[in-house]
């Protein structure tokens, strides 16, 4: 399985405000110079997890960003699910697209299918709160201080 670039990015921001004290306001900035990623990659991140209801966005000279949930309430398969474009693994899994020929007949779409839902139901067992328990460690790592 493989996740798309902005899914990536949506659960590290997640994770960096998760690590932050509680309350405190995390800034694109700081998110983007953590780990070297484009600001503007990181807004529209941002943007989404705001409309999402995962984040709280403040605005002006002191604004920034914060969970808006409990990081125990932040399942990790639903995010994937709401960030990623779609599921298609392979071309029949888009009927508006598919031209295989062997589609009416093959196998292999329903053995994918199943291991698509397996790895969903993994990722729906952890929550930002199991993969952010090493605080210290991540917030070191993330040059975070407060």
């Amino acid at each position: 399985m493989h996740l798309t670039q902005y899914t990536d990015f949506s659960l590290r921001v997640l994770m960096y405000t998760a690590v932050r004290p509680s309350g405190r306001l995390s800034q694109i900035k700081d998110i983007s110079e953590a780990y070297g990623i484009s600001k503007n990659h990181l807004m529209k991140v941002v943007y989404r997890l705001g409309k999402l209801g995962y984040i709280e966005t403040i605005r002006g000279r002191n604004g920034g960003i914060r969970l808006a949930l409990e990081p125990q309430d932040i399942n990790i398969g639903e995010v994937v699910r709401h960030t990623e474009d779609n599921f298609h693994m392979v071309e029949c899994f888009n009927s508006e697209t598919n031209t295989c020929p062997i589609t009416p007949a093959c196998k292999l779409q329903f053995a994918l299918s199943d291991a698509l839902a397996a790895y969903l139901d993994v990722l729906d067992q952890y929550t930002l709160e199991d993969i952010t328990d090493n605080r210290d460690a991540l917030a070191a790592l993330l040059k975070q201080s407060d």
